[in-house]
């Protein structure tokens, strides 16, 4: 398997590099007849375009999807949905002085040693760019969810180390970095600021949260829903932990604590996330996905080149500050298509 391929029965596999001509999705396993049109794509994907990132990247890409078969009418048909993305701002040849140097906090040098050849135009299959299609698998798997009522909502609780408990999710939509606290947004934004005039960058933390869940999905014992989950937000190339519920403060507090009491109404807290057992509970599921900085930065660095020479290396080009807030509907997308490939497997299991 070469790993390209996400889901059981709901299947997305993505193709394309940053810089080649274009790149995309192919579902396979959508239900038919259900209404699907670009504009239903195309909003999401207009979330992550360049452009929106910390640093404003330079790099502009309209995004414009195209669906090119599984949708007949306005309906989908029940074969193989192909969706595909232009690459229309690619500018390969500002990479061409990095083509002998490993840039330090990315995928040159382990994807030459897996491959043994070396794609130099930007970060190729590694880069964030291939997220687009993701977004792109992940709005189809949305209009699955909506139909069975299921809502995903994604959201920056911090950057760096400006951090907020707030939970204002009419806040969400009234600041670019999609933060539910509009006090700790503008923080935010001051240390964007503060980080770009030093030539560093900034990692932070998205919370993603899904409503209207069934009790029942997820697949005892190595497809576990929260392990599912994990390993969806895992696959995005920026993120280095993910927790769910109480997550890590569960290792600190007592099991009287950390229980979720049951009653009659329900469950009392929500430390387990939504998710008892590997299996939805009903209550709203809660993941958290840590995001490294960004990696390509123009303070000077140490790394090798392809002789194994020791060099020193300034990054810069067409980058933004932190993946925050366009990796935020990444992180929507791949726990859309979790529960999606869930949900769905759960009917086959009903029926």
């Amino acid at each position: 398997m070469a790993g390209n391929t996400f889901g059981k029965v709901f299947q997305v596999t993505t193709w394309g590099e940053s810089h080649g001509p274009a790149l995309g999705a192919v579902i396979d396993g959508c239900p038919p007849g259900m209404e699907l049109d670009p504009s239903d794509i195309q909003k999401d994907l207009d979330k992550r375009r360049p452009g929106r990132g910390g640093g404003e990247s330079p790099r502009r890409e309209p995004d414009q999807v195209e669906i090119l078969s599984g949708v007949f009418e306005g309906l989908t048909t029940g074969t193989p949905i192909s969706l595909i993305i232009y690459n229309e701002d690619a500018q390969s040849k500002a990479y061409n002085h990095l083509q002998q140097i490993f840039r330090p906090g990315h995928g040159d040098l382990t994807y030459l040693k897996k491959y043994g050849i070396r794609d130099h135009r930007g970060g190729g299959r590694a880069s964030a760019r291939e997220t687009a299609a993701r977004v792109a698998a992940g709005a189809v798997a949305r209009k699955v969810l909506a139909e069975n009522d299921i809502s995903v909502i994604a959201y920056t609780v911090a950057l760096g180390d400006v951090a907020t408990s707030r939970r204002n999710m009419k806040d969400i939509t009234k600041n670019r970095l999609y933060c539910p606290d509009m006090a700790a947004a503008v923080l935010m934004e001051e240390f964007i600021d503060t980080v770009r005039k030093r030539g560093d960058s900034l990692g932070g933390v998205v919370e993603i949260q899904a409503t209207g869940c069934p009790v029942g999905l997820g697949e005892p014992v190595f497809d576990k829903l929260d392990a599912v989950l994990a390993q969806a937000l895992m696959s995005i190339g920026a993120v280095k932990g993910v927790e769910i519920g109480a997550g890590f403060r569960a290792a600190e507090i007592l099991g009287s604590e950390n229980n979720d009491a049951i009653t009659p109404k329900g469950y009392r807290t929500n430390n387990a996330g939504g998710i008892l057992a590997g299996i939805s509970n009903g209550d709203p599921i809660i993941v958290r996905a840590a995001v490294k900085p960004i990696p390509s930065i123009s303070l000077e660095q140490d790394t090798l080149n392809l002789d194994n020479e020791p060099v020193k290396i300034k990054v810069g080009g067409r980058h933004d500050i932190s993946a925050i807030p366009r990796i935020v509907p990444v992180c929507e997308a791949m726990v859309c298509l979790t529960l999606a490939d869930h949900l769905l497997r759960q009917k086959a299991i009903e029926n």
